[in-house]
């Protein structure tokens, strides 16, 4: 495992790392200076082609810093040139490593195309027994037909919905929706394609009332809590998508609070 020198700021520490896996996986760890809540291992937005732990060094450090929770930035490969499901292995191999280094609760979380990311891990996660107490899916998209009222409520809106259905494209090209491990676990690239959500970690689902996928997270809020899956919905009148990248952002501090209350 290759690591860089800590860099602290306050109270607060962080530092670059890679996560040994067959495609190796570099990292950001932030880690409070008290004892930490717990791990949250976190995919960054960018419609799945865009974006970095760097670029997300803002939120991430904030999260931590609000949090008192170890967080752990994830680079994830990006597509087009790494399609479907090689973000997600990604996700999952920096869970099962946080996992070897605590006994403290860990979530996973992400924004945007992140949290989609965050959203199929967790379902791997159950269908393969491995532990995890929370996942943070703050404005998933979720549905690919982009075609909900909401995505049409405003032309003007980001994402606009020819934009987000060539990202999904981009990230899933031609294969299939829901990729398959090679310990035969299904890798859904889309949580709407699992055929069954009983059992999955309690979610807090985080959303602008007038963002695009505002109907996506209100939809998949439902359907976990139909499955029997605890779901906190953070459903914010004035939060646009993006708004974690924002430096007032509306969401930010309640996803904070969920991870120090979290049972």
């Amino acid at each position: 495992m290759i690591t860089s020198s800590a860099v602290r700021a306050g109270d607060l520490a962080w530092r670059q790392l890679t996560v040994p896996a067959p495609s190796p996986v570099p990292v950001r760890v932030y880690e409070p200076g008290a004892r930490p809540g717990g791990w949250l291992v976190w995919a960054h937005g960018g419609s799945w082609q865009y974006g970095s732990a760097a670029d997300w060094h803002p939120v991430t450090h904030r999260l931590a810093a609000l949090s008192g929770w170890n967080v752990v930035s994830v680079d994830y490969r990006l597509a087009p040139a790494h399609r479907h499901p090689a973000a997600l292995e990604d996700v999952l191999a920096v869970l099962d490593w946080a996992a070897e280094r605590t006994d403290a609760p860990i979530a996973v979380g992400g924004d945007s195309a992140g949290a989609t990311l965050a959203a199929g891990a967790a379902l791997a996660q159950r269908d393969r027994g491995r532990r995890l107490d929370a996942q943070l899916l703050a404005y998933p998209p979720l549905a690919p037909a982009c075609a909900t009222p909401s995505h049409l409520r405003d032309p003007g809106a980001f994402p606009q919905p020819a934009a987000l259905r060539r990202a999904w494209r981009a990230w899933r090209g031609t294969g299939p929706a829901t990729a398959v491990a090679s310990d035969g676990t299904a890798l859904h690239s889309t949580p709407l394609d699992a055929p069954d959500l009983r059992g999955l970690a309690p979610a807090v689902l985080a959303v602008g009332a007038l963002g695009p996928v505002a109907d996506d997270v209100l939809a998949y809020a439902g359907l976990l809590k139909a499955a029997g899956v605890p779901a906190r919905l953070i459903h914010a009148p004035g939060a646009a998508h993006a708004d974690l990248l924002r430096p007032r952002s509306r969401l930010l501090p309640h996803l904070a609070d969920s991870l120090r209350h979290l049972p």
